[in-house]
């Protein structure tokens, strides 16, 4: 049973209008078969939930201040990680496996462990003693139907696809460490795209293909069709499906909302969920990013609000940011990079205003937004940092430029008008020499400078670069925490940030064979994951090494 029939009709039929929607199932697959080939195949159509089980567990106390949290986007607003913080516990997952240790202990321990349901890349997000683990399952090859139209009104042949990527969710009772256990679990045919957590209230979106059933008997229940929302203009031949779970209750979602689209990439903000897909027709001269919003305002549901596009392709999710109800999105164009600000209107995220030229002949390499101010980073052989004025959404301008060797990969801010760029040094004609941190200066956007650099080693890498969750920022001590590989080894680098200078802290030598992936604050210690391996207790101080908790899957 296809997605439609399960899914889509948990829509309420009172919710507000939402730009086009199909006025019956015969439609849709007529909209789905005419655009058939104009995009990019996506994974399967998603089934409807399987084997649910128990009842939902009660609440817990939450983490305090002297703990860290997921390096995320905005504030409030939770991503899927490997680690999280529940109480004074550490949850940690490696190999499949959750593990819960107490890490407020004068001796940490491991508390207790969970084998998760069969999948890859788990990850998971927390509330008070409830956690939903969102993993990759491991498909089928089971035939996938796809509309087409056929000599019989109202028929479909199904055409078949060789493989069905699926999605796994469980629900997890996370109260008692030694007695963790699984609560209901679903899985879903498709791609999850990505998820965020604000309260209670997860959002997970999922991309399929847009398909019916092809049983004659499942047909009958596809009265959702009509709850189907499409872009005015045609945004891809998928099925973007938005879950919304409440972890107080728990599983299934409690609403789901589609979109006939694509999607590639999330981003949330505190009213909106925004999902961006790039895109690139037959016959067009040039590529666009489609970028649809969710008004997310509502605890137990989430409605489509608008789509809109701009040119380019997007980096990652820190190409997006909202604020004060307005959209700034960075892409990179064939020839330079843009600045580009939307709102919704009338179902439309419509262009306010723009900026071109950045970085000539260059591609992003490095954004983020904060507040009223832009920075983003170009590269090809040098790396100019622009500063660009959002303060008025409709004049959007390049206020400052600062052109050095190498690139920032990820930026981040540490207080006092200062970011902090993690990327790589490079010579003068673009070869990449290894790791750096730089400490730039951006209070004046006008004038932006880099204060210091730090190289980590001749031919250094960093899980940093492409992942912003690897990073920590503890302000207390003005630190950042960083695995770095270098010549075959792995450590974890301390930095201490000064005003105008970077200054090494200290390095955790990860075991040989094993790779460092998060640290985490708790009380004065760090905790240091290595997946596959174990976690490494480290002076917060210091750095200076402690205890090693094996991470051993549980028998049987």
């Amino acid at each position: 049973m296809g997605l439609l029939a399960v899914l889509v009709a948990a829509a309420p039929a009172s919710a507000a209008p939402r730009l086009r929607a199909f006025d019956s199932c015969a439609a849709l697959v007529r909209y789905a078969s005419a655009h058939a080939g104009a995009a990019r195949p996506l994974p399967g159509p998603v089934a409807g939930p399987v084997a649910p089980t128990a009842q939902d567990a009660p609440g817990a106390e939450r983490a305090g201040d002297d703990v860290s949290t997921t390096n995320v986007q905005e504030a409030g607003i939770d991503e899927p990680d490997v680690v999280k913080v529940d109480g004074g516990r550490l949850l940690a997952i490696s190999d499949g496996v959750l593990y819960a240790i107490d890490a407020r202990a004068a001796t940490p321990r491991i508390a207790g462990s969970l084998a998760l349901p069969p999948g890859a890349g788990h990850e998971l997000l927390v509330r008070d003693g409830r956690a939903l683990v969102i993993a990759a399952g491991a498909g089928g090859d089971r035939p996938v139907p796809l509309p087409r139209p056929v000599d019989r009104p109202g028929a479909v042949a199904p055409e078949i696809l060789p493989w069905t990527p699926t999605t796994i969710l469980a629900e997890l009772d996370v109260r008692d460490p030694a007695a963790m256990r699984v609560v209901r679990t679903e899985t879903v045919d498709g791609r999850a795209v990505g998820a965020r957590l604000r309260g209670a209230t997860a959002r997970v979106a999922i991309a399929s293909p847009l398909s019916v059933a092809a049983d004659p008997a499942a047909r009958e229940r596809l009265v959702g069709c009509r709850q189907v929302r499409r872009p005015a203009r045609f945004a891809g031949s998928g099925l973007l499906t938005v879950l919304t779970i409440d972890l107080e209750r728990g599983l299934p979602a409690v609403d789901a909302d589609a979109v006939a689209a694509d999607a590639d990439t999330v981003y949330a903000s505190a009213r909106a969920l925004y999902v961006a897909t790039h895109r690139w027709d037959p016959g067009a001269t040039a590529t666009r990013t489609e970028i649809h919003r969710f008004d997310a305002t509502a605890g137990d549901a989430t409605r489509y609000d608008a789509s809109g596009a701009v040119e380019g392709s997007l980096l990652s999710q820190f190409a997006l940011s909202e604020h004060d109800g307005a959209l700034r999105v960075a892409s990179t164009r064939e020839r330079d990079a843009i600045v580009t600000v939307l709102a919704p209107r009338d179902g439309r995220l419509a262009e306010l205003g723009r900026v071109e030229g950045l970085g000539p002949d260059e591609r992003i390499r490095g954004v983020r937004f904060l507040g009223d101010v832009g920075y983003v980073v170009t590269f090809r052989q040098t790396d100019p940092l622009y500063t660009v004025d959002l303060s008025d959404p409709a004049r959007p301008r390049v206020a400052g430029e600062l052109k050095i060797l190498g690139y920032s990969a990820y930026l981040h801010p540490v207080g006092d008008g200062r970011l902090l760029g993690i990327g790589q040094d490079t010579t003068p004609e673009g070869r990449t020499l290894g790791a750096q941190a730089s400490l730039f200066d951006v209070s004046d956007p006008a004038a932006p400078r880099r204060l210091d650099q730090r190289r980590l080693g001749d031919g250094a890498w960093t899980p940093v670069e492409g992942d912003h969750h690897a990073f920590l920022w503890w302000p207390a001590a003005r630190l950042a925490v960083l695995p770095v590989g270098d010549r075959g080894a792995s450590s974890a680098l301390g930095l201490r940030v000064g005003a105008s200078a970077l200054a090494e802290a200290g390095r955790v030598a990860a075991p040989q064979g094993a790779s460092f992936a998060r640290a985490t604050v708790v009380g004065e210690r760090l905790f240091l994951l290595a997946p596959g391996a174990g976690v490494q207790v480290a002076a917060l101080g210091s750095l200076a090494p402690g205890a090693w908790l094996a991470l051993t899957p549980p028998s049987g």
